[in-house]
């Protein structure tokens, strides 16, 4: 089946941006492009589209109109609002206007896709879903059935399980916006490959990094479940003073469940020496050191008595000025003559 994807921008860069990443998923597309939103509403008008993605800012008509005209014309029409805006009431706005989703530019294009696969109910392939396919092993179905057991008994809105390269290997529900999914995942790797670091530095056995992010859209926890995992846990107040000692306790047990599993499943840590070398941690041994210049080297550099006399100085600049005599005079650079016009020879230092 072919869907019909509607693009508004008054920017052609963004549409071919857009239009480029699009055509990257294994799906069937149609597009069609407008620069505002007079021109959008008559390709609406003259045939169906299944997703329209609209700029908030055009000429003309703006993008929360085109979006009230397109859902009154063509109620199963979606629509992903786009803004540059960084006013808190646009946002605001853009937010709370019924759109399947709202990104704000510079787009995540990996948050995009996926919104977009999930817009049309399309087959997921930028990220996983927790669903279980065919050829999932009874570790895969114990390890998706454990988190969402879990999730349940923390009343959190999603748990994920994910590897040190940033692999969604489980997972239990949903973001409350699942349309930053990527970037949010990405960014906490990357604070939890750092606590792996420190770790490694202060030789922990163990790595006990836990991260509480409390008092936004969402509570977000990422604790360590070993050297290459880490469980990220999501919800409403769930990482509250009163809640949150509870809640670590709660994924202290997890995390040992989820061990378990992956031994089942065959997922086995790296040794010790392969995550110092990922983290940089390790001693490099001194006859892996090449090109290094010893102290007693050094020393000896710092001993030498021997002195640059000024005519050898001149030689150099004169065999300098020589070899460039066929090439072009660089501005930048000084002849040795006039070097001595300004006072920078040693002869006037003396």
């Amino acid at each position: 089946m072919t869907h019909r994807i509607l693009i508004v921008d008054d920017h052609r860069d963004v549409i071919r941006l857009l239009h480029s990443a699009l055509d990257s998923l294994e799906h069937k597309f149609e597009f069609v492009e407008a620069p505002s939103g007079e021109e959008a509403f008559l390709e609406v008008a003259s045939g169906h589209v299944d997703l329209a993605i609209i700029d908030y800012l055009l000429p003309g008509m703006s993008g929360l109109e085109l979006k009230d005209k397109i859902t009154i014309h063509n109620k199963d029409a979606q629509v992903i609002l786009i803004s540059g805006s960084k006013e808190k009431n646009i946002r605001k706005e853009l937010r709370e206007a019924n759109a399947f989703a709202f990104f704000e530019k510079p787009i995540s294009l990996t948050d995009f896709l996926d919104t977009v696969e999930r817009c049309l109910k399309l087959e997921r392939t930028v990220l996983p879903t927790e669903e279980e396919n065919e050829g999932d092993t009874d570790a895969h179905k114990n390890m998706s059935g454990l988190l969402a057991k879990f999730r349940q008994n923390m009343d959190a809105d999603v748990i994920f399980l994910l590897s040190d390269q940033g692999h969604v290997m489980a997972r239990a529900g949903t973001l409350q916006d699942s349309s930053l999914e990527a970037s949010l995942l990405s960014g906490l790797m990357g604070i939890f490959r750092a606590g792996q670091k420190v770790s490694g530095y202060i030789h922990q056995e163990t790595p006990l990094s836990y991260h509480i992010f409390p008092g936004g859209d969402q509570d977000i926890l990422l604790v360590p479940v070993n050297s290459a995992h880490a469980l990220i846990v999501a919800g409403d107040k769930i990482a509250e003073r009163k809640k949150v000692l509870d809640l670590i306790d709660a994924l202290m047990m997890l995390k040992s469940e989820v061990e378990h599993v992956l031994d089942a499943m065959g997922v086995t840590r790296p040794p010790v020496e392969e995550i110092d070398r990922y983290l940089g941690t390790e001693d490099v041994p001194e006859e892996q050191i090449e090109d290094a210049i010893t102290s007693d080297e050094l020393d000896a550099l710092f001993q030498q008595k021997t002195k640059i006399h000024t005519d050898e100085i001149k030689s150099f600049w004169d065999d300098a000025v020589d070899s460039q005599e066929a090439q072009e005079v660089d501005a930048d650079k000084l002849s040795y003559a006039q070097a001595q016009q300004l006072g920078l020879t040693p002869e006037n230092n003396a």
